[in-house]
């Protein structure tokens, strides 16, 4: 089976986080967290700045290795290194995705997550976002 090493951003503002829609490819359609493949010779970090740069045009910082996620798909292995990260500067762009949602504790499962997202959804219901 084919492996797939990726990085994703936990962008969280306001007791909100960020999921966008992906906009082409096999998952389409489907809620994720942005971020991307990291190429040869790219630590995690520096993988999820050159990303979201690529993708929603913003400078961010990865706070802290939130998780890894693997996950075996029908064609290939996942492994998802999630970061909670911030903004730093920039306005988002969605330049490879559909659509964005903030999205509280009440309202993170209104979205249909990709099936590897949702164990980080999990994870950010009982440790990170709080109900209001």
């Amino acid at each position: 089976m084919r492996n797939i090493e990726v990085v994703a951003a936990v962008i969280y503002e306001n007791g909100k986080i960020l999921a966008t829609q992906r906009g082409y490819g096999e998952f389409k359609d489907g809620w994720e967290f942005p971020g991307g493949k990291m190429e040869t010779g790219e630590s995690a970090k520096q993988a999820l700045i050159r990303e979201l740069r690529e993708e929603l045009t913003v400078a961010v910082e990865a706070e802290k290795l939130l998780m890894t996620v693997e996950y075996d798909y029908p064609a290939f292995h996942l492994t998802m290194h999630c970061f909670l990260t911030k903004i730093i500067s920039g306005k988002i762009n969605l330049l490879e995705h559909e659509a964005m949602k903030w999205l509280s504790f009440e309202d993170i499962d209104s979205v249909e997550w990709l099936p590897a997202d949702i164990q980080v959804v999990e994870h950010l219901k009982k440790h990170v976002l709080k109900p209001q």
